[in-house]
């Protein structure tokens, strides 16, 4: 099995739009700006990642690596910044000239869109990356196949290599949940939320009824907030705190 690139067509010069999905990877109103809007403030960060040894962000959608390479920007403003594990799913991942191109529209990560690109070579199955000092574990292929692999610290496999602490924040931010089902569905969500630790949050751009209805059947309490730009409203949530490791 080999990795297949996307199709991209680039608008306003450096913004992605799969042809696949009919869908941009970040708004044009300003990528780097909605990720600080909703997957950092959705999550209360960075103010949670304050007296943390360790923290661990899972994603739907790795995409342009815009929201990592923007969560690693606000730990490097931190003088107590954990060390960080980032867990991400992409089914088409990108080429290193189209991450290069993608991520030329934001100078201010330009040296960390360097140390991604110098060590992207994205082949099927897990992929094991040291990043400025993060550990991105990204799983390349359908992340309803792979999700079930994961492994947590403390588990009776989590002595394996690989295997995470449980996550402390999601970022769910799949293609338009009309335009890319798979990534919304509710079982895939429900392992997702087996892998949070109690009172792990999560955070979308989507607002869709039926992803709402999903993540509470999965087991997190949601909630509607402002959206970014002209998006009225997006969703943020948290698992409850059972009382249970």
């Amino acid at each position: 099995m080999t990795t297949k690139a996307p199709d991209l067509d680039w608008l306003d010069g450096d913004v992605p739009r799969a042809h696949g999905f009919d869908d941009t990877y970040f708004s044009r109103a300003g990528g780097q700006e909605e990720t600080r809007h909703v997957f950092l403030k959705g999550n209360g960060l960075p103010e949670r990642l304050h007296g943390r040894d360790t923290f661990t962000i899972a994603e739907l959608g790795f995409g342009t690596g815009l929201n990592f390479l923007t969560t690693l920007a606000a730990l490097r403003t931190m003088s107590d910044a954990p060390a960080l594990t980032f867990l991400s799913f992409e089914l088409y991942p990108m080429t290193a000239d189209q991450l290069r191109r993608a991520l030329g529209a934001f100078p201010e990560l330009s040296e960390l869109a360097q140390d991604l690109i110098a060590v992207w070579q994205p082949e099927p199955g897990w992929n094991r990356l040291n990043v400025a000092g993060a550990r991105l574990l990204i799983g390349i292929g359908d992340a309803r196949e792979l999700i079930p692999e994961v492994r947590l610290q403390g588990s009776e496999r989590g002595a394996e290599e690989g295997s995470i602490a449980p996550v402390d924040a999601w970022y769910l931010d799949g293609f338009s949940p009309a335009k890319n089902p798979d990534l919304w569905h509710e079982d895939l969500l429900k392992t997702a939320a087996d892998l949070t630790a109690p009172g792990g949050t999560l955070a979308t751009y989507t607002a869709a009824g039926w992803v709402r209805r999903n993540l509470q059947a999965a087991g997190f309490t949601i909630e509607k907030t402002s959206g970014f730009a002209g998006k009225r409203e997006m969703v943020v949530g948290h698992k409850l705190d059972t009382g249970e490791p």
